[in-house]
C-alpha cells in the first residue's frame, strides 16, 4: 500500500508491542485470558488494495477512521447484549470451524514432512500422558529446533536487526475512506471482534465488550500513527489461552495470555529475524505446530456443539460453514458460519414455537 520495507518494519514492530501492551494491561486488569492481536482477513484485504494506488499517508489516514469507529462501537452497549445472546453451543461450534483446517493442517505435514512433524506428534502424545500442562508447548519448541536445523530453513538470513522507526503523518481521503478505512472496520469486527467474543462467551468468560472494544480502538488508533493497520481480539489464540490446556482453574488463564503478551513484545523486539525465519521456511509447517496445540481444543468444541439435541442442527451447521474457509464480501467464514448458525437456531425456535402453539 506504498509503504517502503522501513515503514512495513515499524508497522509491524508497533502493532506487535500493541498486541503485548493490550495482553497484558487487559488481562491482568480484568483477570480474563484477553489476547490482542492482528486482523488476518483484514491484511488480506489490505493486501488486494494495493492497486488502488494510494500513498501509504493516506492508507493511514483509512487505518485511523477504522480505529474510530471501532472506539465508537465500544462505546455501544447493545454490542455487548447482542453477542451474550448467542448459544454457547454455537459459539462452541463456530470455534471448532475455525480450527479444523489447522488441525487438519497437521496430518498433511507429517505427510509431507514426516521427519519433521512426526517426532514433534509423538511427543505431544507421550506429554499428554504424563504431563498435559506441558504438551502444547514442549513439542512445539521441539518443532522449532527440528525446522531451524533442517534444509527447510537453509535461506534464513537476516539483513538488519532493528527497523528504522518512521512517523507517518496521515492524510484524509474519503475516497479511501470509503474503499479501505470503512471496509476494514467491517471486516474487523466481523471476522475478529465478534467471533473473538463468542469464543471467549464459549469458554465460560463473559467479557466486558465495551471497555475491551474501546481499548483495542484507542491503541489501534495510536499505531495508525506508525502504519499499523489494527489491534483486535483474538480468536485462535484466544481459544488457546482460555481453554484448561492454559489451567484447569479459569480463574488463572489470564496469565497465559498476559505472557502471551510478554512474547508478543519480545518478538517485537526481534521482529526483523522472526519474520525472515517465518518467511524461510514452508507454511505447512508452521500450521502444523499450531494444528497440534489446537486439537484439545477442536475435541471440547465439538463436544459443546453437539451436546444439546435442540442445538445439534444449528450447531453443525455452524461448524461445517466455520471450516469450510469460505469469504464473501471480504468477510471470513467466521461470521458467516456464526449468522447461518444463529438463524437456523432462531428458525427451528420459530417451528417449535407455533407448533406448541
Amino acid at each position: 500500500m506504498g509503504a517502503n520495507s522501513q515503514q512495513s518494519a515499524t508497522a509491524i514492530f508497533m502493532m506487535l508491542i500493541g498486541y503485548g501492551v493490550l495482553s497484558i494491561g487487559l488481562s491482568y486488569w480484568l483477570k480474563m485470558p484477553i489476547s490482542v492481536v492482528w486482523s488476518t482477513p483484514g491484511a488480506a484485504f489490505l493486501a488486494t488494495s494495493g492497486a488502488l494506488g494510494l500513498s501509504f499517508e493516506v492508507a493511514a489516514g483509512a487505518f485511523l477512521v477504522s480505529s474510530a469507529l471501532i472506539i465508537i462501537t465500544g462505546l455501544w452497549p447493545s454490542l455487548s447484549r447482542l453477542v451474550s445472546r448467542i448459544p454457547p453451543q454455537i459459539s462452541a461450534a463456530m470455534l471448532a470451524g475455525v480450527i479444523f483446517p489447522f488441525v487438519v493442517a497437521t496430518v498433511h505435514a507429517a505427510v509431507d514432512f514426516p521427519v519433521l512433524v512426526l517426532p514433534v506428534v509423538l511427543s505431544w502424545l507421550v506429554l499428554n500422558r504424563v504431563a498435559a500442562v506441558w504438551a502444547s508447548p514442549a513439542a512445539i519448541g521441539l518443532g522449532f529446533v527440528l525446522i531451524s536445523l533442517s534444509p527447510e530453513a537453509s535461506g534464513y538470513h537476516v539483513d538488519s536487526l532493528w527497523p528504522e522507526f518512521s512517523l507517518v503523518v496521515p492524510q484524509f481521503q474519503l475516497a479511501a475512506i470509503l474503499a479501505i478505512g470503512v471496509p476494514l472496520y467491517l471486516i474487523t469486527m466481523a471476522s475478529q471482534n465478534l467471533p473473538g467474543i463468542a469464543i471467549m462467551n464459549s469458554l465460560g468468560y463473559r467479557l466486558p465488550v465495551g471497555r475491551v472494544l474501546t481499548a483495542t480502538g484507542i491503541g489501534s488508533l495510536l499505531t495508525a500513527f506508525f502504519g499499523g493497520f489494527g489491534l483486535n481480539l483474538a480468536a485462535i489464540t484466544a481459544a488457546l489461552n482460555a481453554d484448561s490446556g492454559a489451567s484447569k482453574d479459569p480463574n488463572r488463564r489470564w496469565v497465559a495470555a498476559a505472557f502471551g503478551g510478554v512474547v508478543y513484545i519480545l518478538f517485537a523486539l526481534l521482529a526483523a529475524p522472526f519474520t525472515a525465519f517465518v518467511l524461510a521456511v514452508p507454511r505447512e509447517l508452521l500450521l502444523a505446530l499450531a494444528g497440534l496445540a489446537l486439537v484439545n481444543t477442536f475435541a471440547n468444541s465439538v463436544k459443546t456443539a453437539v451436546a444439546d439435541d435442540e442445538l445439534r442442527l444449528p450447531g453443525i451447521v455452524t461448524l461445517v460453514i466455520g471450516a469450510a474457509g469460505i469469504t464473501v464480501f471480504g468477510i471470513g467464514g467466521a461470521f458467516w458460519a456464526l449468522v447461518t448458525g444463529v438463524l437456523v437456531w432462531l428458525s427451528a425456535r420459530s417451528i417449535r414455537r407455533v407448533r406448541d402453539e
